[in-house]
């Protein structure tokens, strides 16, 4: 039986970054770009009007105010997307939308609330003057040419994750387009002859198969592409047909037949057509684990795909995917960081740590004016999924303390989180 750490290095150092795609930037949130993103043009491409107003020389406002108005003459208006065909020269100004480029001669946009425009109009007088009651100092109002990104300018690098910012800027420069490193598709498969599809009539003696769902969510929520393959009952050849089907992907995740059961061959079959590297965690729950790769057949991607076989039950489940699995299929999509937030907080309940496993506590974790507080969200049971349900984090009870009491500060990895939170 290994550590959580050393069961996370075994399996980080099996799986490797994917390859890059090129595709749309709308279908690249949450994915790593595979290269550098140099600017081809100036963001704004020209000095244009950051308010709505009048397109001035500064100097000629020097000396305005609501009291001693300076009255520029009108020469014309310029709305966003057309170019002006005046320039302002001395005691002239023209009427300027946001957006739209700066005329020749002007230096700075009087906003309309510092003119008397809205005095003209409601006296219905035509504009063909303004009159200015505030100074403007020079660039006041204006966005120039490349302030936001010049020309040849490294705007992001290989490596960043693309977030709806990301994927603004490369609009902003007419990136339709980039590489990025795929998305894993991962093979999901349940085992177990007590198993049951959802589509189907519930059978005596059967329960449904959630495990396959949730997994297949969790897969989805990390940023991987789940392909359930169906159920693979308790024997040798149900389980090498569907072991099988679920090799054309990046990696094999199966639930159930990892235990030490008669009926749990998962890792028997496995040993037979590929690598083991450990199948004990000293974890609770989620001791039994298996990890390995299995041999593909000629003309897949590469010639053989790590396997991650997680416990039957559906909290172990859950929970090891949480450790294992979601890290790794992180890593698989080029990305550095594979940690959920922790934070210190006050437990609400006791915990008995009675065989010396790390355990991981299903916990709601709620913020208070003294810090965070975390209770048990019910019974703790491997089979209890809807405690999982109602958990947003798991409290972490380490390997060598017998017991935690009510009131103790524990290290809580967060599950879900929103600014009620952190």
């Amino acid at each position: 039986m290994i550590s959580v750490e050393e069961a996370l290095e075994k399996i980080l150092s099996t799986v490797h970054v994917l390859e890059p795609e090129e595709k749309p930037i709308l279908e690249c949130p949450g994915q790593v770009l595979a290269t550098d993103v140099k600017a081809g043009l100036d963001v704004p491409p020209h000095d244009n009007a950051a308010m709505d107003g009048y397109a001035v020389r500064s100097g000629d406002t020097a000396s305005a105010s609501q009291d001693n108005p300076i009255l520029l003459k009108v020469i014309g208006e310029i709305a966003a997307g057309y170019v002006p065909d005046k320039k302002v020269t001395s005691g002239t100004a023209m009427r300027i939308m946001t957006g739209a480029p700066l005329p020749e001669g002007a230096d700075a946009v009087v906003q309309f609330e510092n003119t008397d425009e809205m005095e003209r109009k409601s006296q219905k007088k035509p504009l063909k003057e303004i009159g200015i009651l505030s100074p403007a100092e020079k660039r006041l109002n204006v966005r120039y040419k490349g302030e936001d990104i010049a020309n040849g300018q490294l705007v992001l690098r290989k490596g960043t994750l693309l977030r709806a910012a990301e994927i603004g800027v490369l609009a902003s420069l007419g990136i339709p387009r980039v590489a990025v490193i795929r998305r894993p598709v991962i093979s999901v498969l349940s085992t177990g002859d007590e198993l049951c599809d959802i589509n189907e009539p519930l059978a005596p003696g059967k329960i449904y198969n959630s495990n396959a769902y949730s997994i297949a969510a969790s897969i989805l929520s990390c940023g991987g592409i789940p392909k359930i393959i169906g159920i693979g009952r308790d024997s040798v050849q149900s389980l090498n047909l569907k072991i099988n089907e679920g090799l054309n992907a990046d990696m094999l995740i199966t639930t159930g037949g990892v235990s030490k059961g008669d009926y749990d061959i998962v890792k028997d079959v496995l040993a037979t057509i590929g690598k083991i590297g450990f199948w004990t965690v000293r974890m609770k729950p989620g001791k039994p684990l298996a990890f390995g790769t299995i041999k593909r057949a000629g003309g897949c991607r590469a010639r053989e795909i790590p396997h991650l076989g997680l416990p039957g039950n559906p909290v172990s489940s859950m929970t090891t995917f949480e450790q294992f699995a979601r890290p790794a299929i992180l890593k698989m999509m080029g990305r550095e960081k594979f940690n959920r937030p922790v934070v210190e907080a006050v437990l609400d309940s006791p915990i008995v740590n009675d065989d010396g496993r790390r355990i991981f506590a299903r916990v709601r974790v709620t913020k208070t004016a003294g810090g965070y507080r975390a209770s048990l969200t019910g019974p703790q049971g491997s089979g209890i999924l809807t405690s999982m349900s109602q958990a947003n984090g798991l409290a972490i009870i380490p390997e060598d303390c017998p017991a935690v009491k009510a009131g103790d500060s524990v290290r809580v990895q967060l599950l879900d989180y929103d600014t009620d939170i952190i």
